[in-house]
């Protein structure tokens, strides 16, 4: 198809207009002639501009009108344009056809809404899971149907990072995993999965590891008095001393494993510290440091760097406990005369304590899984050094009912920093005179 523009119109119209004009003067007709030329040309664009505005109003659907030159390119440029739209707009509505069919077909709740938080559409496990119609609540806030206090604090703080706990506001007995991510112009999909069955398998868990470990610990005890005693007296066949030390050498480890399982049960049962004392970190690391040079096979070099205008605000069995368990670590993990750093300290944002070794360090694969339960990179080492497995576990459990976290850097070789991060609200500024 021949491409025109506005030169090649002007072009066409002023030969007209020159020619018109060159008869004029040719027969000395005066400008009567030229003037009824340019009303012509006018009425005839005028005529093409009524056309396109009829077949604007009555739908471009139709065929175009048909016209000559850049009026013609126009009406067909259009047509195709709106032939390519309707295509387009029919394969999009039959993808969002397509995706509300396969949302609608979920068990799990799915709601979409506009960027000030209205609902646009919504499945039927939602009226189920979050109480919510479509026919009824399409165009409402969301915020105002489901009025959970905690649910709307993850709303409306839009860190959506992780999924939100929560107990179902149309069903008590029911736990929901709501999770909710942006897309489009800042529009929002939400999910929320009944989790009720994961959470009883998961409470059932507890409660078996805290019932097991508490049943234990008496027989336990019991076993570990005799072989201490037998311990203590020897006997005439060196062989059967052998045995007996090396059975309470594993009793004395299993009891510490049944310690640490209730310790961790009770951690998981309650979710927040109930003491909550200010704590001289001084002290605490000093005596830590007593700690490490027992666990310890060999000498260590055990630094404390501790600023000692701040303490800190917490339970004080929990955080030695965790802070305990970090040290003993780099303690069991390092060589003879190695270092080992303990370190507090603040900042305008957090409270940190840190643990900083020059051990065997560790490889990144492994650093996500290290709060793991019974978790171990090196099965044959950790058995050596004799942990429970369950050390930074009680560590991560302690720093979450503090509202903390823990952040591991390791280097293979060259050593690794745990360090325990709270909030700036756990550091009290220590008055000096």
């Amino acid at each position: 198809m021949r491409y025109y523009n506005w030169k090649t119109e002007l072009l066409r119209i002023g030969l007209l207009l020159t020619a018109v004009a060159a008869v004029c003067a040719i027969f000395d007709l005066g400008l009567w002639p030229l003037f009824i030329a340019a009303l012509l040309v006018c009425a005839w664009l005028l005529r093409n501009l009524q056309h396109l505005s009829d077949w604007l109003y009555s739908g471009v659907d139709k065929e175009p009108p048909e016209a000559s030159g850049m009026w013609g390119q126009v009406f067909d440029v259009i047509y195709d344009m709106q032939r390519e739209t309707t295509q387009n707009s029919a394969k999009l509505q039959a993808m969002i056809d397509y995706l509300h069919s396969s949302f609608a077909s979920m068990s799990d709740a799915v709601v979409m809404l506009d960027p000030v938080g209205n609902i646009e559409w919504c499945n039927a496990s939602a009226h189920d899971l979050l109480g919510l119609r479509q026919s009824d609540d399409t165009g409402r806030q969301l915020i105002n149907l489901i009025r959970s206090p905690a649910f709307l604090r993850y709303f409306e703080a839009e860190r959506y990072q992780t999924p939100l706990e929560m107990t179902s506001p149309v069903n008590g007995g029911l736990s929901l995993s709501v999770s909710v991510n942006f897309f489009g112009q800042r529009n929002r999909l939400l999910f929320a999965r009944d989790v009720t069955r994961t959470h009883r398998l998961e409470k059932m868990r507890k409660d078996f590891v805290a019932n097991v470990s508490h049943e234990l610990r008496t027989p336990l005890t019991v076993i570990n008095g005799y072989l201490e005693t037998f311990s203590e007296h020897g006997g005439d066949n060196p062989r059967w001393d052998r045995a007996v030390s090396q059975m309470l050498q594993q009793s004395r480890r299993m009891h510490m494993l049944i310690q640490d399982l209730m310790l961790l049960s009770r951690l998981e049962a309650v979710p927040k510290a109930g003491d909550d004392t200010v704590i001289s970190l001084r002290s605490l690391m000093e005596m830590i440091r007593e700690e490490c040079g027992s666990a310890a096979k060999g000498p260590r070099r055990i630094v404390i760097e501790c600023d000692d205008t701040i303490s800190i605000r917490g339970n004080a069995n929990e955080l030695r406990s965790a802070f305990s368990n970090l040290a003993i670590n780099a303690a069991r993990y390092t060589a003879e005369n190695d270092t080992i750093t303990l370190r507090w300290y603040r900042d305008d944002d957090h409270a940190y304590f840190e643990v900083e070794d020059t051990g065997i360090g560790i490889e990144p694969q492994y650093i996500p899984r290290l709060t793991e339960r019974f978790y171990r990179v090196d099965q044959s080492r950790s058995l050596d050094t004799g942990g429970t497995g369950l050390g930074l576990a009680i560590v991560k459990h302690v720093l979450i009912r503090h509202r903390a976290e823990l952040r591991i850097r390791s280097v293979p070789e060259k050593g690794s920093v745990f360090t325990c991060v709270f909030p700036r609200s756990a550091a009290v500024q220590i008055k000096t005179a």
